[in-house]
């Protein structure tokens, strides 16, 4: 892999919440040696105001912030990318854009906080949970010996990664 931050593409159907939230958490967790984006296949053009009221309460930067359509990481000059994650299940059986520079992908399903029901205060627990839970599947992320593992190594252990259940340790 190249001497520069590890590109990320999180994606997800809408672009809206699971996505995002990954993006924040891997620049944060990340410390400049990844460099994280979202997409959508099919994005709604406005983030969930659950997950964007937790980011801002979480000090991220939200500006930049918005629902974009996958094909802007597909086309020349577009970031060159080492992974790409699926976070819902929608996404995971798209017909994706072909990649430049064959990145390594997986899929990492999580319960979606845009469907779930109930009170304003329970969805925005649920949300947390959410966020907790991509978080805790990001900080083994960034904590792969990812120079010392070969590629077929380092690409099963995504793919095991994402068969662990999305609220415990991977």
């Amino acid at each position: 892999m190249a001497d520069r931050p590890y590109n990320v593409l999180f994606l997800c159907t809408h672009n809206s919440a699971r996505s995002v939230m990954a993006e924040c958490i891997l620049n944060r967790l990340g410390q400049g040696r990844f460099r994280a984006f979202s997409a959508g296949s099919h994005p709604t053009g406005r983030l969930n105001p659950f997950v964007l009221d937790l980011l801002k309460r979480l000090n991220y930067r939200t500006d930049d912030l918005y629902s974009k359509d996958w094909a802007e990481f597909a086309v020349e000059g577009a970031p060159p990318l080492d992974f790409v994650f699926t976070v819902c299940d929608a996404a995971a059986g798209e017909v994706c854009p072909a990649w430049p520079g064959q990145p390594m992908t997986a899929h990492w399903g999580f319960p979606d906080p845009s469907s779930f029901k109930g009170t304003d205060p329970e969805r925005a627990a649920f949300t947390a949970d959410v966020y907790r839970m991509i978080e805790r599947r990001l900080d083994v992320f960034v904590n792969l010996p990812m120079r010392s593992l070969d590629r077929l190594t380092l690409q099963n252990r995504l793919r095991e990664m994402g068969r662990a259940p999305a609220g415990g340790m991977a």
